[in-house]
């Protein structure tokens, strides 16, 4: 019986960590996601070499993506868009400024991709509203 206690707390606990990731990343996306809505970046999208007309799909990919992430809806979706977009930023944009961050490099974006990868491996968990709509595995 105790076994069977300790176990479920574990279960409990591992699924309230894994959201936190979720929450975590999808905080930041929707956070990044929301600035970009401001027509100054624009100008820093430009820069970066992006299209100007990709300012408002990247921004809304980030923002709902974001969101998706924390309520646990279409989490590998989100996580290959999440993706597709950081291999750009690290390969397009941050490569040539080296790995780390404080000279514009590509350490932290590598970081998210790890935490999208755990998520695209894992799927949404029972703390998400996939679980709760029993979605296909596929789209979770």
């Amino acid at each position: 019986m105790i076994k069977l206690q300790q176990k479920q707390q574990s279960n409990k606990t591992q699924e309230l960590t894994y959201w936190g990731i979720r929450a975590s990343v999808g905080t930041i996306f929707i956070v990044y996601g929301l600035q970009k809505f401001d027509p100054i970046w624009r100008d820093h999208l430009i820069g970066f070499g992006l299209p100007p007309e990709l300012q408002i799909p990247i921004a809304l990919a980030e923002t709902i993506g974001g969101i998706f992430l924390i309520v646990g809806f279409m989490t590998r979706i989100a996580g290959v868009m999440f993706s597709i977009i950081l291999l750009d930023a690290i390969f397009h944009i941050r490569w040539e400024n080296g790995f780390f961050i404080a000279q514009g490099g590509w350490d932290y974006d590598l970081a998210l991709l790890a935490m999208i990868l755990f998520i695209i491996a894992t799927g949404t968990g029972k703390i998400s509203i996939n679980s709760k709509l029993k979605i296909p595995k596929i789209f979770q």
